[in-house]
């Protein structure tokens, strides 16, 4: 077999990472790095830089942080770093990522506080306001996309009352950053959360922190775990020009970087917002003329990464039938993970254009007329 062929997909990922990633992203992987070689390490640093400037207009407060992993790796790594053995933290928790957050939280024996909500429920911030008048919680900690239903959680007003109440402000932005306009100073985080193969279009196999260098610094002694120890990996990508303390995955940073140059070549985040929400308005029309019910009303703010619908009332749908006809169509959906509907999801993020939405319904149409 020629190594130099490259395998042609077989379907499009229409899901919340894994993505449906460029054959350009793909193809700068076919070639090996050390992970010891200046020009590797450069790279790192670029990177570095680049995912700082992609956060905020005020670069000079915040630092990059790259870590080995999925994305989860990364939110138990500033957990079990950035919260003192006498911290305590608010968990605001609607759907399965921020019930993840608490999990890791008691895992690591952490004072945690959880603020439970239904999955398709926005926050209540009278809630929160009354929870953090006890002086003891330090961290509050919310995920701004909620993928379990596409819902988008409302960080400005939460952090807003965060800081007025002195709290370190994490936030999980993992299926947000790069594909949501936002500038983390002006909201006043104090950790971001995200990952390779998410809105920056890269593959899995690293996730990163976007931090307050003072705060990078405060984490200093505190991990509870030598692997996941945020400090120490900041402070030797700090003092050793992008350097890794461990393993690399070398191929997945090569991949990384090529995507961060063609979201600038799209047009940066605003660009690439604006083709994910028209990839998610169309789906949800279409797929509500096709008779599915959308699991958020208007009222709740969808947003563009991807969207729950309900399954249809009727007693023969197969939810495993609609997913097996769409993969032989080209097409791989996502289950659904909300507690009480029966339920599926539809990614609207990745390499992903109107016209491969217009061939999803069209799929799904005749499935629909078989």
């Amino acid at each position: 077999m020629n190594a130099n062929i490259e395998l042609e997909n077989k379907y499009l990922l229409l899901t919340p990472g894994p993505l449906s990633t460029s054959a350009s992203v793909r193809r700068v992987m076919q070639r090996d790095w050390c992970t010891w070689d200046k020009e590797y390490n450069g790279l790192v640093q670029d990177i570095r830089h680049r995912l700082v400037a992609l956060a905020t207009q005020h670069t000079e407060k915040y630092s990059a942080v790259l870590m080995q992993g999925s994305g989860s790796f990364s939110v138990e790594a500033v957990l079990g770093s950035a919260i003192p053995h006498n911290g305590k933290i608010l968990i605001i928790n609607n759907g399965a990522y921020g019930a993840r957050m608490v999990q890791m939280a008691r895992c690591l024996k952490i004072d945690v506080v959880e603020l439970a909500y239904a999955e398709t429920q926005i926050p209540n911030l009278a809630d929160i306001e009354k929870v953090l008048e006890d002086d003891s919680i330090t961290h509050v900690s919310c995920v701004y996309c909620e993928t379990t239903t596409g819902l988008l959680n409302p960080i400005q007003e939460i952090g807003k009352i965060v800081k007025a109440k002195n709290k370190v402000w994490i936030v999980d932005a993992m299926s947000s950053f790069g594909g949501v306009p936002m500038d983390i100073a002006d909201l006043e985080i104090d950790f971001l959360i995200s990952s390779a193969n998410k809105c920056i279009q890269g593959v899995p196999g690293f996730g990163f922190i976007i931090a307050k260098n003072e705060q990078l610094q405060s984490c200093k002694g505190l991990a509870r775990s030598v692997s996941l120890d945020l400090y120490d990996q900041w402070n030797t990508m700090q003092q050793h020009d992008g350097k890794w303390r461990f393993t690399s995955p070398t191929h997945v940073v090569r991949a990384f970087y090529q995507a961060l140059l063609e979201l600038e070549q799209e047009g940066g985040v605003a660009a690439r917002y604006q083709r994910y929400t028209n990839n998610q308005q169309r789906l949800a029309a279409g797929m509500q003329a096709l008779g599915f019910e959308l699991v958020l009303d208007s009222n709740q703010p969808q947003s563009p990464i991807i969207t729950t619908f309900l399954y249809p009332n009727e007693a023969d749908f197969s939810f495993q039938a609609l997913y097996e006809n769409l993969k032989q169509a080209g097409f791989v959906i996502y289950p659904g993970k909300v507690t009480d509907l029966n339920c599926f999801r539809i990614g609207n993020i990745g390499e992903v254009y109107l016209d491969d939405i217009e061939r999803l319904l069209n799929a799904v149409e005749q499935y629909r007329q078989a």
